[in-house]
């Protein structure tokens, strides 16, 4: 096998941003993908019927868009094309009210009702400053913020619970629950600190930038990041498995795009004793339990803006999205789960044959579960859509277990990498003051288990390669 300056295991958009990172800086790299399809959490597949394009994990993509790494990518060249829904989010409640969210600010603010004026007031800050606010936020560990003043003015809302920001500024249902899903992203209990800084960068990011979906599916962000890294010199093979360390080329720097769990297992006993330990008590949170829908038409949403919108968030009021979130931690089953949906053949017609359409969603459930809940958010769906399942031609199921069988980085489900909670926000996977690098010399992770942790937006595999070009040179 021929020698490399890097080789990075795993094809997911850390591995890959990590790999164009050290090829744009004349390395010689490597990029090793267990399945056939490169992508980790960016695939797109045909998993109910013929013609009709699911993306597996992730569907809509703002840190996609927003990130300060694809930015400066020309991923445009490389078949790369940004749909843009009318509405980023609709949020519709059972008395027929829907909490919307666009690119305009007065529009956005006027579906708060009675809280239209603190929207504006809490969000129209952010939004102005919205990239220097997530520059710092997706930035290295150690922090060094660029712009402290306008982190500053954000950690002052954003370093508390959800609750306890709502409580704060907002009094009808509709902002209460638009913040409430926004927050469930985080799979965390709403009392979790961490949970109200979630909200408000998604909340930043739809004024901002949208909430984008790419044309043909998840894939087509694979597939660019893939062709660029090619046209720079680096190479990707797929349907590589790695079960050891010793099975890799010999390379200057070796890249884990992959968990804690996964790293024991690889890497084996050249970790020290006491590193191993720390990656053994590594926590992850929620799984999901995820549901492809295949339909007859279109969702027939009570609501006129939910028909607009390219993210629907089903969970009605705060309350309920709250407790939702806590039954899961407390191990048990929701019966009225936070749904999450993504409805992109409304906007893309590449996603399913003429006349029909596609419907993504899931919620979240115990790590580990082996449930099916996929009649629990179809219920969820129906009680905003009646008549939703009469559309239903094929569905396509994956629980939490399933999910982790899938991708092996889905540990129990969680599509984050691990808990995104205050004690494990910054010390992914452990506490070291550059916790990319480990013990072993020239051995590096990438993952979404090191900061800025879950998303698509490939920061963590940017930061993890620049720590390793410092190893290398």
């Amino acid at each position: 096998m021929s020698t490399y300056d890097a080789v990075i295991i795993g094809s997911g958009p850390n591995g890959l941003a990590a790999a164009i990172t050290l090829a744009q800086n004349e390395q010689k790299v490597l990029v090793l993908e267990a399945k056939d399809t490169l992508g980790g959490g960016t695939r797109t597949a045909e998993i109910t019927l013929p013609g009709f394009k699911h993306d597996i994990c992730s569907a809509i993509h703002p840190l996609g868009i927003a990130s300060p790494f694809f930015r400066q990518l020309p991923l445009t060249d490389y078949g790369l094309e940004w749909i843009y829904p009318p509405a980023a989010l609709a949020h519709p409640f059972d008395d027929g009210q829907t909490a919307v969210l666009t690119r305009a600010m007065n529009e956005s603010a006027a579906s708060m009702g009675e809280d239209a004026g603190a929207y504006k007031k809490l969000m129209t800050p952010f939004v102005d400053s919205w990239q220097g606010i997530l520059g710092d936020i997706l930035g290295p560990f150690p922090l060094m913020p660029n712009k402290p003043f306008s982190l500053a003015r954000f950690g002052l809302q954003a370093v508390r619970s959800l609750r306890s920001l709502v409580d704060k500024h907002f009094q009808g249902t509709a902002a209460r629950g638009l913040f409430a899903g926004l927050a469930g992203h985080g799979m965390l209990p709403l009392e979790e600190a961490t949970t109200a800084s979630i909200a408000l960068v998604l909340g930043m990011l739809a004024h901002a930038v949208g909430w984008p979906i790419p044309r043909g599916g998840s894939q087509a962000l694979s597939n660019a990041m893939a062709a660029y890294l090619s046209s720079l010199g680096g190479e990707v093979v797929t349907g590589k498995e790695v079960t050891s360390l010793d099975d890799l080329p010999v390379a200057r720097a070796v890249l884990l795009d992959i968990t804690p769990r996964q790293i024991t297992q690889i890497a084996g006993d050249r970790l020290p004793s006491r590193y191993r330990q720390q990656l053994e008590n590594y926590r992850y949170g929620p799984g999901v339990c995820k549901v492809d829908y295949a339909l007859d038409g279109a969702i027939p949403w009570q609501s006129a803006e939910c028909r607009q919108a390219g993210t629907v968030h089903l969970g009605g009021t705060l309350e309920e999205i709250s407790a939702s979130e806590s039954t899961v931690w407390k191990g048990e089953h929701p019966e009225k789960p936070l749904v999450l949906l993504a409805q992109q053949s409304l906007f893309d017609d590449t996603r399913a044959p003429d006349g029909k359409h596609t419907a993504w969603a899931y919620s979240h459930v115990p790590n580990g579960s082996t449930e099916d809940v996929s009649e629990q958010i179809t219920a969820q769906i129906e009680r905003f859509a009646p008549g939703f399942r009469d559309l239903i031609l094929g569905k396509h199921v994956y629980t939490a277990s399933q999910m982790q069988a899938y991708n092996s980085n889905y540990v129990g489900g969680d599509i984050n990498g691990g808990v995104q909670d205050w004690r494990q926000l910054f010390t992914r996977p452990v506490a070291r003051w550059s916790p990319y690098t480990t013990p072993v010399e020239g051995l590096y992770i990438c993952s979404s288990s090191t900061p800025p942790g879950g998303g698509v937006h490939g920061m963590c595999g940017y930061h993890a390669a620049k720590r390793a070009l410092k190893g290398i040179r």
